[in-house]
């Protein structure tokens, strides 16, 4: 089972604003009339209950919403491109940077995860009274791109855990309608097992079979910090013990240390310990291990001989009623869409200056310089930026060339 993948989304650009004049029979005169460019589209992810993994993102990695149209005359305003939906299963957890962004845990919750460019504006939006046939227009903006994780952890009210062999996957195929893959070898079940748990009156609960964990599982082995993300959502513990192993206090805190060492919010959930395969040792062998578990809430059974089941079913049913629902966390301090200080840096070579930055590069993407008044507009704009005062700063020079792109400009006061 695929349970974490990273893609690639991008949203869609803006359309390009154009310039346009009215052109009308009897009607020589006629004023701007450019419409804006459509909006671009913007990347949404979707939990939904109708995917249960993240297989579909194993060969599609990259995905693009739909860029906006640009606007034509009679001030019509283009197309807008249509949002991009990815659907992700249910208990899905966004990140970006290492840093939780949102948890998907209900079906239809969804995010906006990539913005798309906001359309420019035409020529119609620039006339005044003393430019009355304005040729400026905006380009659109560009649509938001990120890298984005995809981390499933499911959704169980309760997770069976315990070292391999100790007969989770027996347990959860008596407890529920779930055939997990049972053998007499460790580390049978590979993947985490859902099953659905009926107590009578259309009520019910979902157990989750967490494969068996090993020491050193916190750190990766035998796939442990896989598995133990699984159990992080649940909300009750069920620890499987084997009743016939020879330390069973030992294997107990094996288990539970790293269960901690992974995540201290399993110190907080509630939890309860199944002595399983009560059917291989006398009463008294179970009475002796009850001692070593004092104030905890102990249940003896046997899966394979189905002993103990009801009781243990009703008596997780119980604990979950008191339990809180886990939420992972959103990390407030990330923001996706970052609306950034304008920036421009100027570097000195001789008598030339070269000005560069992310604030530039915004202006050259924004304006139409091709037409004879977007050339001004883009002027104007630097100015309202300081960039002249910056440049008297460096000691710049009467007829010193000032360099923006791939254009040159000779400087005069």
């Amino acid at each position: 089972m695929i349970d974490r993948v990273k893609i690639h989304v991008a949203a869609g650009d803006g359309g390009n604003g154009v310039v346009s004049f009215r052109r009308e029979k009897f009607i020589p005169k006629g004023g701007p009339d450019g419409g804006d460019g459509g909006n671009g589209g913007s990347v949404i992810v979707e939990a939904t209950n109708f995917m249960s993994t993240l297989n579909d993102f194993k060969y599609k990695k990259h995905f693009r919403a739909q860029s906006g149209e640009k606007g034509m005359g009679s001030n019509m305003t283009g197309k807008s491109g249509d949002d991009l939906i990815i659907k992700v299963p249910v208990g899905t957890v966004l990140k970006i940077e290492g840093k939780t962004i949102a948890d998907l845990n209900e079906d239809g919750k969804k995010v906006i995860v990539a913005r798309g460019g906001k359309g420019g504006r035409g020529n119609s939006h620039f006339a005044t009274p003393t430019r009355q046939a304005p040729t400026i227009a905006e380009n659109g903006e560009l649509g938001e791109e990120h890298e984005i994780e995809f981390e499933l952890k499911l959704l169980a009210d309760v997770s069976l855990v315990g070292l391999p062999n100790v007969g989770k996957s027996s347990l959860i195929s008596v407890m529920t309608n779930a055939h997990p893959k049972i053998a007499d070898y460790p580390f049978t079940t590979l993947d985490p097992v859902l099953g659905k748990v009926e107590i009578g009156h259309g009520v019910s609960y979902v157990i989750a079979d967490i494969p068996g964990l090993i020491e050193g599982a916190h750190g990766g082995k035998g796939l442990g910090d896989e598995f133990l993300k699984h159990a992080e959502r649940t909300r009750v513990i069920a620890h499987v013990l084997d009743s016939s192993s020879e330390d069973v206090l030992n294997d107990y805190k094996k288990i539970r240390e790293e269960m901690v060492l992974y995540s201290h919010d399993f110190e907080k959930k509630a939890e309860i310990i199944i002595l399983n395969k009560c059917d291989l040792v006398d009463e008294q062998r179970i009475s002796k291990i009850l001692k070593l578990f004092p104030n905890r809430k102990v249940f003896v059974v046997s899966a394979l001989a189905r002993t103990g089941i009801e009781n243990l079913k009703n008596a997780l049913y119980y604990e979950i009623q008191k339990a809180p629902f886990v939420e992972f966390k959103v990390d407030e301090s990330i923001n996706i869409s970052t609306n950034e200080e304008p920036s421009i840096s100027i570097e000195k070579m001789e008598n030339s200056f070269f000005v560069k930055g992310k604030t530039i590069d915004q202006l050259l993407r924004k304006y139409q310089l091709n037409q004879p008044d977007g050339m001004e507009i883009f002027m104007k704009k630097l100015d309202e930026l300081g960039l002249e005062k910056q440049l008297v700063k460096l000691g710049i020079k009467e007829g010193d060339t000032v360099v923006i792109n791939d254009m040159e400009f000779e400087y005069h006061k």
